[in-house]
């Protein structure tokens, strides 16, 4: 996949501003970086789990928890260390493909990979000597936060744990790096690389969609799914497509990402066109839905308006947009959808 024109502009943009930097401002430009929030330093953002001043501008960048460590890259910022990809690395080295790509675009090593398969390895981080941590998009706790202030100032989500959009993950991120501006336009990169491509397929243009959660091949006795909190369902409004009734009610009065629903009760789900989710390797889960009773009775099943993403590879991680792979696994995410939106009469 060819590099993202929006990136290649960015990269000398970001150059262009460390040579500024390097020689210093004028009064007149100090006052324009205060007056636009892009620059101006001691910098003080407020968050879900407090207010965090940064100082300075950071220099050594680490970022944990999911797709934090994709901001400074997409913006030419290498992280001194970063959270090592634990779903949808198909080769183990925790480094998934449009990270890899982007550290080859800048010339740049893999930084300090922390592993988070037990939680936070609060000692990783503390080595790598940051001067903030980036976590607009994790699951921090309060604890979490607390520790990790006391090694350098910590941004933590904006509003709930796992559920920051694509464009807030940038926007706060990008602010708390001082580049708050050149954020802005990766956004606007990102959401023309969304218009080029849906627009190729007009099937999906209102049609309803929702998306499962992981479900075990051997019990489909329930059925788990997203709720309108959560960024996967979010991100179906980018692509054109709408929430059911069914997701939007169910998703009131509570402020859970997934909800479960028995399989007897899965007529609530009538009003759905497309449903996606994870699948398995061997397709098994796919086989198993479809030869259900219960689950086989939802019109989308019964149609087969049903695509699961591969868990297992990259592009499992398709449905949970972030900066730097959006753009990367649009193309077949979109046209993937778009074959099931066409089984829809």
């Amino acid at each position: 996949m060819k590099r993202p024109p929006i990136l290649r502009v960015l990269a000398a943009l970001v150059l262009l501003v460390g040579g500024l930097t390097a020689c210093g401002g004028s009064p007149d430009s100090e006052k324009a970086d205060a007056s636009t929030g892009s620059g101006a330093f001691p910098m003080t953002i407020e968050h879900a789990l407090g207010t965090t001043t940064i100082p300075a501008k950071p220099t050594r960048v680490a970022t944990v928890n999911w797709a934090n460590h994709e901001v400074p890259l997409a913006l030419g910022v290498v992280p001194v260390g970063m959270a090592a990809a634990n779903f949808g690395d198909d080769n183990g080295d925790g480094v998934l493909p449009w990270v890899e790509k982007r550290l080859k675009e800048l010339g740049a090593k893999t930084p300090v990979l922390f592993d988070e398969n037990d939680g936070i390895d609060f000692e990783a981080v503390a080595d790598t000597k940051p001067d903030v941590i980036l976590a607009a998009y994790s699951g921090l706790t309060k604890k979490d936060y607390d520790t990790l202030s006391q090694i350098a100032p910590t941004v933590a989500y904006p509003d709930a744990p796992w559920a920051t959009p694509w464009r807030d993950i940038i926007r706060t991120n990008s602010k708390a790096l001082g580049l708050a501006a050149e954020g802005d336009r990766l956004i606007g990169g990102i959401e023309g690389d969304i218009t080029r491509v849906v627009g190729k397929y007009p099937q999906l243009k209102g049609k309803s969609a929702m998306f499962m959660t992981h479900v075990d091949p051997n019990d489909v006795s329930q059925i788990g799914f997203y709720t309108t909190h959560d960024t996967r369902t979010q991100f179906f409004q980018d692509l054109g497509l709408t929430i059911p009734g069914s997701i939007a009610e169910a998703s009131k009065g509570t402020d859970k990402f997934a909800l479960t629903r028995s399989a007897e009760q899965i007529d609530a789900f009538d009003d759905v066109d497309i449903i996606t989710g994870y699948g398995d390797a061997k397709g098994q889960l796919l086989g198993k839905v479809g030869k259900d009773p219960l689950l086989s009775k939802m019109p989308a099943v019964r149609r087969g308006s049903i695509y699961l993403l591969p868990d297992s590879e990259p592009l499992g991680t398709a449905a949970n947009p972030t900066p730097l792979s959006i753009s990367w696994v649009l193309e077949d995410y979109v046209k993937a959808l778009a074959q099931a939106a066409d089984k829809v009469k």
